[in-house]
């Protein structure tokens, strides 16, 4: 049962990448294609690792990848509003 879940998991991270490479190509201007991106990411890498931790058991393995999680959780949606406030910034600046 373990084996199928992390499976499961890992399949639905990798669509979720997929999913976000598909929005990056597609999607019209830099705002969105950032938005897409970010969305897609942080969750493709969180289900991939959460199947990751239900792979390994409960181990200090897991507790690291707990850690990773927290952290792509923080970090990932911060960087993309500082991309995204760039973008901003830089389209301001050539409106002048």
């Amino acid at each position: 049962m373990a084996d199928f879940l992390s499976i499961l998991l890992i399949s639905l991270g990798l669509f979720f990448f997929l999913v976000g490479a598909i929005g990056v190509i597609r999607f019209p201007d830099a705002l969105t294609r950032a938005h897409g991106a970010a969305k897609s990411d942080t969750l493709g890498a969180a289900l991939c690792i959460v199947g990751l931790m239900i792979k390994a058991g409960f181990t200090p393995v897991s507790f690291k990848l707990m850690l990773i999680v927290f952290f792509l959780w923080t970090a990932n949606p911060t960087a993309a509003h500082m991309v995204a406030k760039a973008i901003t910034v830089k389209k301001m600046t050539e409106e002048r």
